[in-house]
């Protein structure tokens, strides 16, 4: 014979193969079968398996381990900490170390998942036929035979070692968007309700950093102003102006219609602060003839000389007053902190 002879059909190969594609050709939804499953070394060795199903819950563990390191460095490292790794250069430490550790976190759960599934799961390929869409009673007992079977193939009932290890890991991994709600409000510390204004605190003109006099102030000008003691070039300078940065204006004081702006200020120099209460922009538009100050970004607007209440825009509420006087040297004074947080509000505050 010049030819090889297939048994099953008795018809040299390259005849067989022509016979298979007519065939095919006929039939679209012919079953074009499945190659024979070849099982994997942790099918027939159990030792194998045991050493795979350590290697899942080695991942799974280094995981809770990171997601551990993740909310320790969101306490460790200061916000303005800077470190020097190479080849990247200078980097804050605390973004470094959270986007190593959740992404080192969130890569150990995936790894250890996908390991588990290609050597522990069930790899037997099964075809099923199309059904129809709607759910009969029959599809949805299927349906959690289906689930069961599956659930005994992963042996996640009898791989102890696996399922515990992989639900510390899911447990562990929300606890580090749970710490960063700490960024929503003043907790666990009251940043957000004090500022560096104390009584005897001179005011000093951000533009010539000289303490600034009621004669320095006329009627219709804007002045900004702050704490004396703050140095622009203060490792924390930012994180300070932000809360302490003034507005200083002169109106006459027949003028202020507030009872408790008229006494809290200076023969009509009134100090407010300069952050806007609806998102923390700093607000420097004033209109002289009005006495409203305008924040340029999304317009919300107070009169200041009514409280600086506000009278237009999304912010919440008015601007907090710092009460004022002069010192012995002449120099306009604090007479003590801002009675309200300064800037918009957050859901704790009174």
């Amino acid at each position: 014979m010049s030819s090889q002879q297939i048994p099953e059909t008795n018809l040299p190969v390259e005849q067989d193969a022509a016979h298979g594609a007519v065939e095919a050709a006929a039939d679209p939804f012919a079953d074009p079968g499945l190659p024979a499953h070849r099982p994997r070394i942790q099918d027939i060795d159990e030792r194998a398996a045991r050493r795979s199903e350590r290697a899942v819950a080695f991942m799974f563990t280094l995981s809770m381990l990171a997601t551990i390191g993740f909310i320790a460095s969101y306490v460790i490292f200061p916000v303005d900490k800077i470190v020097y790794i190479w080849p990247l250069g200078h980097v804050s430490a605390l973004n470094f170390s959270l986007g190593m550790t959740l992404g080192l976190a969130l890569f150990l759960i995936g790894t250890g998942a996908v390991h588990w599934a290609r050597t522990l799961m069930s790899d037997v390929e099964v075809a099923d036929d199309r059904h129809a869409i709607e759910a009969e009673p029959e599809v949805k007992a299927k349906v959690m035979a289906d689930f069961a079977a599956g659930a005994k193939e992963s042996a996640i009932g009898r791989r102890k070692l696996i399922r515990n290890t992989m639900f510390g890991a899911l447990a562990l991994v929300p606890l580090s968007g749970v710490v960063l709600l700490r960024d929503l409000g003043p907790l666990p510390e009251k940043k957000l309700r004090s500022t560096l204004w104390a009584k005897g605190k001179q005011l000093v003109n951000m533009n010539t950093m000289e303490p600034l006099r009621p004669e320095d102030i006329v009627v219709g000008s804007l002045t900004f102003a702050m704490p004396e003691g703050l140095e622009e070039d203060a490792h924390d300078f930012q994180t300070q102006i932000a809360k302490a940065a003034l507005m200083i204006i002169r109106i006459e004081p027949d003028n202020i219609k507030d009872k408790r702006e008229r006494e809290w200020a200076h023969e009509g120099i009134v100090a407010f602060s300069k952050i806007c209460t609806h998102v923390g922009c700093p607000i420097s538009l004033y209109e002289q003839q009005t006495h409203h100050v305008l924040c340029p970004c999304h317009q919300s607007t107070f009169d200041l000389s009514d409280g600086a209440r506000v009278i237009f825009g999304p912010a919440g509420h008015a601007l907090p007053q710092l009460r004022i006087g002069v010192n012995s040297e002449g120099n306009l004074e604090a007479l003590g902190d801002f009675e309200e947080p300064v800037g918009p509000a957050f859901w704790e505050r009174g």
